[in-house]
């Protein structure tokens, strides 16, 4: 197989299969274009780039597996590497019509919707705004293949070249947008809201703690946990999505 993108990078992805496979991933892929084996030369359309460096982006390897299918595996959880569920995303330099197959095969999670009609979300620069896969394409088994780890398989047609393709577990919801909302409610000046800083996380981002307030009563959350609605199955019409709050 025949990988190419930054020489600091490819040493260390090749390290990292000799030291383990996916329990040794260090970083993201950046800008990795996955090429057939033997292939030599300029990439051609069709030859995949994959990046994930950026704001809630996880992807740490790519495996050829043939011109229409791939592995992808994901990195774990800060200060928790046997917590393995989220991704996200960009695939790019692709073909028009092009068909592929990408599976996700380290998940660590022995139950997920996706197997009640969750779908990952997709969008492209020239559709900016996400939508569902459709949960016909979308598969969650078992493979011994992969340390019997959980594998996610989604089916997937580009149809613009020049577009740009994310994908995500689900909506992502990044910390900067988190920090941006709740200065936007502190400038606000509201009398029962109260906003401090708790501490610091492990990579030294600001911990909040908010103090709501209402009718003498007070309410304390903490604004670094990952506050997420529950997600229901889109088949699953009967009920709404509930805030946990």
């Amino acid at each position: 197989m025949e990988r190419k993108m930054e020489e600091n990078t490819v040493s260390d992805v090749d390290a990292g299969r000799e030291a383990g496979g996916e329990d040794a991933l260090v970083g993201n892929v950046n800008k990795l274009i996955v090429s057939p084996p033997g292939y030599s030369g300029t990439p051609r359309k069709g030859h995949l780039v994959f990046d994930a460096c950026f704001e809630s982006g996880n992807l740490g390897r790519v495996d050829y597996i043939s011109e229409f299918e791939f592995d992808l595996f994901i990195r774990p959880d800060t200060c928790n590497p046997r917590f393995r569920v989220w991704f996200n995303f960009t695939v790019e330099n692709v073909r028009e019509t092009q068909r592929v197959i990408f599976n996700v095969v380290n998940f660590s999670k022995t139950k997920s919707l996706y197997r009640d009609g969750m779908s990952p979300v997709v969008k492209s620069t020239s559709r900016p705004k996400w939508q569902r896969l459709p949960a016909k394409n979308v598969y969650y088994y078992r493979c011994p293949d992969h340390r019997r780890n959980y594998v996610m398989s989604f089916a997937f047609c580009f149809d613009r070249e020049d577009d740009v393709y994310q994908f995500a577990y689900c909506y992502p919801y990044t910390y900067s947008r988190l920090q941006h909302y709740l200065a936007t409610l502190e400038r606000r000046n509201l009398p029962y809201l109260q906003r401090e800083q708790l501490g610091l996380s492990v990579q030294q981002r600001r911990l909040d703690l908010l103090t709501i307030t209402n009718s003498g009563r007070c309410l304390n959350f903490c604004a670094w946990i990952s506050l997420s609605p529950t997600i229901q199955p889109p088949q699953d019409k009967k009920h709404n999505t509930k805030s946990i709050l």
